[in-house]
């Protein structure tokens, strides 16, 4: 880099009044003088031109956005069928609320492969978003450099770039906004964007697709987790079921495998220890007090460990349809707003049972409830005789 008049730069700036000037003058600085013009352009589109001046170099030059192989295509679509499913109504509802505008909704796979694309009338006035909003085209930044969906597959963050910010001079006219939405691995699941050409946004898009990456991110989690008991809770009960709202998800253990955004605001991120993990170490209750909250449709008040009270639903969604809402009036209330217990206490908690446990022995108390009658405990628990008689076959044996 060449060391330059910083007046002179102070200088350029102040005459810069619109966003296309101070990224022209971002570009010449960058691209031309070799400097690093910080304050012009996003330290995130900064780092993104840093990224693919190492690998493209030249900024001009024309860029196929070729999709990729059917099979692959097939298998990205394949792979990604549960994050299809979450965001579908999703998809369905923003390209609802931006039909008229010149908008395209995108959704990529975690590799940057579209999954998803609005098929939108204005195509014909959209010659660059005609040719890279294709089913299988690629957005990662090593195959067609910066933008929005691309800066967020390399940080996780999300991002917003407009026109002359794209690294390749052939995007320039494409303005776009993108987040992430990650699964209960904690891993990148996919990418939901939305691009116009042409023109800027008249909205703030970045906001939007936060919002509705949030809902779909909330409703992938609660599908993936089909062995885990979820719990969606706030400070307000008004917050559940909005994008607003905290959830957990908690193993057969006793483990919380993943906190949403949210959650992780309220509680702190998940320790990386597995065995600081515990239920009892964040929420104040093992598994089975837990359970106990489940209970009806609305919403139960608890305290957490840290003291502050929040409103919960506890819900499993369970990989066979066990209803778990019918052992609760089995197990007997819980406690409102329970203390929360010291450090000390949740270090002598006794080892929790499993949920896989709890599961059984609500099976055998129903089935002992009904005088042995499958069909009538099967109605109860809400499952077919032949899942509850598989169930009862997975018993341990005696002794």
């Amino acid at each position: 880099m060449q060391a330059q008049d910083p007046g002179a730069h102070t200088l350029r700036q102040l005459f810069a009044t619109t966003p296309e000037q101070r990224t022209a003058q971002a570009r010449a600085r960058f691209f031309d003088e070799g400097d690093r013009p910080s304050g012009l352009v996003g330290e995130d589109v900064l780092q993104s031109w840093m990224r693919c001046r190492r690998r493209h170099e030249d900024p001009t030059r024309t860029i196929a956005f070729d999709p990729v192989t059917p099979s692959r295509l097939h298998g990205a679509l394949s792979r990604n069928r549960a994050l299809l499913d979450a965001a579908g109504a999703e998809l369905a509802a923003m390209e609802g609320a931006l039909s008229g505008t010149d908008c395209r909704v995108i959704l990529t796979d975690r590799e940057g492969v579209l999954l998803h694309v609005t098929h939108h009338p204005m195509a014909p006035q959209q010659p660059v978003l005609g040719r890279t909003a294709r089913l299988g085209v690629n957005l990662a930044e090593s195959v067609v450099g910066t933008t929005a969906p691309g800066i967020v597959l390399c940080t996780g963050q999300a991002s917003t770039v407009e026109g002359g910010e794209h690294y390749f001079d052939t995007l320039h006219q494409v303005h776009c906004a993108a987040a992430p939405i990650r699964g209960v691995d904690g891993r990148l699941a996919g990418v939901l964007d939305l691009s116009v050409e042409s023109r800027r946004f008249g909205f703030d898009a970045g906001s939007m697709v936060g919002l509705y990456a949030t809902v779909i991110e909330n409703r992938l989690l609660a599908r993936q987790s089909t062995e885990h008991l979820v719990l969606r809770f706030q400070a307000s009960p008004a917050l559940l079921g909005t994008p607003l709202e905290a959830m957990a998800g908690v193993t057969q253990d006793g483990r919380v495998a993943w906190l949403n955004t949210a959650a992780s605001r309220l509680l702190g991120p998940l320790p990386r220890d597995p065995l600081a993990r515990s239920a009892v170490r964040l929420f104040g209750r093992d598994l089975h007090g837990l359970l106990r909250l489940a209970g009806g449709e609305g919403a139960r008040p608890l305290r957490l460990t840290s003291g502050l009270g929040v409103w919960v639903q506890v819900r499993l969604p369970g990989s066979d349809g066990l209803n778990l809402r019918h052992g609760v009036a089995l197990s007997g209330p819980g406690r409102a707003m329970a203390p929360a217990p010291q450090p000390a206490e949740a270090d002598t908690e006794p080892t929790p049972a499993t949920l896989r446990g709890l599961q059984q022995d609500l099976i055998e108390r129903t089935l002992q409830e009904n005088g042995g009658n499958i069909a009538r405990a099967a109605r109860q628990l809400g499952v077919s005789r032949g899942t509850l008689y598989r169930r009862l076959r997975q018993r341990p044996s005696p002794g």
